[in-house]
């Protein structure tokens, strides 16, 4: 057995459910809490379902653009450790404020996958989100877990562990308005 572990960043949106999953991936007993700053750093964890794994809990970030110290211990570690895959754990109840982060995180060229995560939640109040269609306008896979029933767990490390094996990172580039991209264009060239 190798001593190098696939490191695997669990990125989300505070109150997502990414300290319950970490909990249920690592075996750990961490703090879950309904408020801002219950996780100020990263947490550590090999995973349960594959040993070579090493799995890095972030603080929880609406953006890669940081406001408070949670989101410049992320999006530094992000930026700069370069993680083999990021797994982004979005809550399906609130999918819309959910993806602002995940179209960021699909273009710093590391492999994401996403949890799409609370599905039982969907499902009970017979909502439906087309997870195909989904994953191909994002151009990468989505697996719809609940990490307090601990659904789908099993299935998202086998998912993250393929895409950091083939180095997969979106096939999609994010289209701008064409005065956005000028504007995006003519600072680039200034910076």
């Amino acid at each position: 057995m190798s001593d190098t572990k696939t490191v695997v960043a669990l990125v989300g949106n505070p109150n997502c459910g990414k300290t319950t999953l970490f909990n249920e991936l690592t075996g750990s007993n961490y703090d879950v809490g309904n408020r801002i700053g219950v996780t100020v750093e990263s947490k550590k964890g090999i995973c349960r379902y594959n040993k070579n794994m090493l799995i890095v809990d972030l603080p929880g970030i609406y953006s890669l653009s940081p406001y408070t110290l949670e989101e410049v211990v992320s999006r530094d570690y992000l930026l700069k450790e370069k993680p083999d895959v990021i797994i982004d754990l979005v809550d399906a109840t609130n999918i819309e404020r959910n993806l602002y982060l995940a179209t960021q995180l699909l273009e710093i060229g590391i492999p994401v996958v996403i949890a799409l995560n609370m599905v039982d939640l969907l499902k009970k109040n017979n909502i439906h989100i087309n997870v195909k269609g989904l994953s191909s306008a994002l151009g990468c896979p989505i697996v719809e877990t609940s990490a307090l029933k601990g659904t789908g767990l099993k299935e998202v490390v086998d998912e993250a562990i393929k895409c950091a094996n083939q180095h997969r990172v979106s096939s999609k580039q994010m289209e701008f308005p064409k005065a956005v991209e000028k504007a995006v264009n003519e600072i680039e060239s200034l910076v």
